[in-house]
């Protein structure tokens, strides 16, 4: 069977794909972050959610050092396979700040959104 584009993921020019990290059970929106093959398959490898670190040049796993770890469920692509929808088991706050989640804090539009 021959593979078609719309299966084959879309990496960036990095070796890079966004990935929106999501609670299984709550369906809350826990993290975006970006996967690279290695952590994609060191996820499905261990059972815990592996990302790659822009700002380190890493592979990372949530919770390695802070022990609120993601377990993996299950890992999406879109429609357009360029992007992914990781849903996890948190066993603590998702965010480093220790919220349960990244997306904490509303947009204030006259205050967050330059004007040029």
């Amino acid at each position: 069977m021959a593979v078609s584009e719309e299966t084959v993921l879309r990496f960036d020019a990095d070796g890079l794909i966004p990935a929106v990290v999501q609670d299984d059970l709550t369906n809350e929106v826990l993290i975006l972050v970006s996967m690279n093959r290695e952590s994609i398959a060191r996820s499905y490898e261990t059972g815990r959610a592996t990302f790659w670190s822009r700002s380190r040049d890493e592979l990372w796993e949530k919770g390695a050092t802070s022990g609120n770890v993601l377990e993996l469920v299950s890992i999406s692509k879109n429609c357009e396979a360029n992007s992914l929808l990781v849903r996890v088991r948190p066993t603590g706050p998702a965010c480093h700040t220790g919220n349960r989640s990244c997306y904490y804090r509303p947009l204030e539009p006259a205050a967050d959104i330059s004007r040029e």
